[in-house]
């Protein structure tokens, strides 16, 4: 198929007035968008969808007065599917579907929206695509094209690029149109052709082999393979063993307190060893040093201290804060981001990028947050400051960090935190660094005789910190999600002989790690190329929805047996066992970068 590339740069090569119809990804962006190009002058009449309405308002565009006609889908217009000889699951060999013929077409739930597209199609000389500006989006951008392509193969296609629902942004992204990019939505075809494949060919033989095992059990379970779910599951699996296998071991240390009177009196200072898994070993010192109880200061230092701000947040980030700091989930996280942007109130929340370009201007964005009592004062301090954003190194060249747009006084629910957990990281990341002063004190114990050879007799070296904070800075506005606690201890001078309060040998054991939250799981994903960030959560929550892994406390990923079964193989063969790695994050990461290559 041909897709026709102008730019709409070019609009007065066409008729004086135009008919355009324009489409967004869902109603809400359709709504909004509407909302500023037309002036708040757009109406509204109804589609074939009751979801997704019509805008029409008129604008003058390069010189050339033109209706817009605005509408949206819902995500994803068309989906791949087996001819339909391959979709009954006894048809044909589960084998048979890596070569099986495929067909794109449109979901009987999404009908009314083509129905809408083809019908308004026919009385529009352009096509403007306002999808979410991402891979998905461009995908989407190519089925709506292809759709209308169908009906009047001559329209004139142009794509806007944005990254926030603003006046600004969307005025900019209508006066500088450009086109789709077929080889990033070809990278989506070929995942979404590769998914359905092998996720139909994997949950067939899975489900069906299962079942003959396990006939009472499993009757009425979906076994479904996906090549992210499984080692999304791997990650949850791999961490139980690890806990699971887990055997404490013993160790003991030795610390020494100090107490002088007066405020701050108490120092503790911990042995430069650790701690010694061997308990004679660790009793020896101690007796050298009950018998031999007097110390030298060898060591002070005073140097500034700083606790970093945050970087910008990028997607991964949000989903992880949201997660540790709000206990929203992922999924709930993306649902409630999304909502927030096409209300305008945050920019576009799928994205990699975690470094603020130099040519976005920050001021408007913080003179925004003005108006917030909850964080109005700082906003101020750091406008007559100057803002000095802390900046990351990654960028996907296409959006910036996430950040708040406008004031978010009027929010509620899940909504108001996620919002305001996004306003104050960003104000967070766009003042200082916390400052303070850390002293470090070290004391030389039990030593006999300096050019001793024995290290018993050469003494121990024990060390103490304190910490001052003369500046909060950043955590003026961050502190509901992280804190920075001052350590008073006594002062010191280089020399001073020391007679400790406590010589004290205490004993402890190793603790084993702790099981996956969904933050950590996050992390593992991200860090191993498993999905994208804009599909984490839905993998998190498939493997949740089939019974693969559940909550312990509420917070912590547990396998099933189910899905321990699956990956190690306690009651038949799992694939583990079958020393197929497809449960491990190698095979699914090597895609996802040659799609992206």
């Amino acid at each position: 198929m041909v897709y026709h590339r102008p730019v709409f740069n070019l609009f007065h090569r066409f008729f004086a007035s135009m008919r355009v119809l324009n489409v967004a990804e869902k109603n809400e962006a359709a709504k909004n968008i509407a909302a500023i190009l037309g002036q708040g002058r757009a109406t509204r009449r109804e589609g074939c969808s009751r979801f997704n309405k019509i805008y029409e308002f008129s604008m003058d565009l390069n010189g050339s007065n033109c209706l817009f006609v605005m509408t949206s889908v819902s995500g994803h217009l068309l989906n791949f599917d087996f001819s339909q000889s391959f979709r009954h699951w006894d048809s044909c060999d589960p084998l048979a579907l890596f070569d099986a013929p495929i067909v794109k077409k449109c979901t009987e739930e999404y009908e009314p929206i083509r129905r809408t597209l083809e019908r308004e199609i026919k009385k529009c000389s352009h096509l403007i695509i306002w999808t979410d500006c991402d891979r998905e989006g461009e995908n989407i951008g190519m089925e709506v094209v292809e759709v209308c392509q169908r009906v009047k193969s001559s329209i004139h296609i142009s794509r806007a690029r944005f990254s926030e629902i603003t006046p600004v942004a969307i005025t900019r992204a209508v006066n500088n149109l450009t086109t789709l990019d077929e080889r990033v939505s070809q990278a989506v075809d070929a995942r979404q052709e590769l998914d359905l494949r092998i996720g139909a060919a994997f949950t067939r033989f899975q489900t069906l082999r299962l079942k003959r095992v396990f006939p009472r059990a499993l009757a009425d379970q979906l076994v479904s393979y996906g090549s992210c779910q499984f080692p999304t599951l791997g990650f949850v699996v791999e961490r139980f063993r690890e806990v699971e296998s887990f055997i404490p071991e013993p160790f003991w240390k030795i610390t020494i307190e100090v107490v002088r009177e007066g405020e701050d009196s108490r120092a503790i200072f911990q042995w430069k060893r650790g701690r010694l898994f061997d308990r004679a070993c660790c009793t020896a010192y101690h007796e050298h040093l009950l018998e031999n109880p007097i110390g030298r200061i060898v060591h002070v230092q005073q140097r500034p201290k700083s606790k970093w701000r945050p970087l910008p947040m990028d997607t991964v980030e949000m989903e992880k804060l949201a997660s540790r700091k709000l206990r929203i989930g992922a999924k709930e996280a993306m649902q409630l981001a999304e909502s927030l942007y096409t209300k305008g109130y945050i920019s576009y929340p799928r994205t990699e990028t975690n470094s603020f370009p130099n040519e976005l201007d920050l001021k408007p964005l913080v003179e925004a947050q003005t108006q917030d009592s909850r964080w109005s004062d700082f906003a101020w301090k750091y406008l007559a400051a100057g803002l000095r954003p802390r900046n990351g190194k990654k960028s996907d060249q296409a959006h910036p960090p996430i950040h708040p747009l406008k004031a978010g006084t009027n929010l509620q629910g899940n909504e108001a935190r996620l919002y305001e957990l996004i306003t104050r990281h960003f104000l967070a990341c766009v003042s200082e660094d916390a400052k303070g002063a850390e002293t470090t004190v070290r004391l030389l114990m039990g030593a006999v005789d300096s050019t001793a050879a024995s290290s018993l007799e050469s003494g121990e070296v024990f060390e103490a910190r304190g910490l001052v904070i003369h500046s909060r800075n950043y955590l003026e506005v961050y502190y509901p999600y992280e804190t920075w606690s001052e350590r008073h201890m006594p002062g010191f001078e280089l020399g001073e002989i020391i007679t400790p309060d406590k010589i004290e040998m205490t004993e402890g054991s190793t603790t084993a790690p702790n099981l996956l939250t969904e933050a950590d799981l996050i992390a593992l994903m991200d860090k191993y190329g498993i999905g994208t960030d804009a599909t984490h959560a839905e993998h998190i929550e498939t493997i949740k929805k089939r019974a693969y892994v559940g909550l312990q406390d509420a917070k912590f990923l547990v396998p099933s047996q189910l899905g321990m079964g699956l990956v190690e193989g306690t009651l038949f063969a799992g694939y583990d066992s079958m020393d197929l790695a497809v449960a491990k994050p190698c095979l699914r990461a090597d895609l996802e970068v040659d799609l992206k290559a």
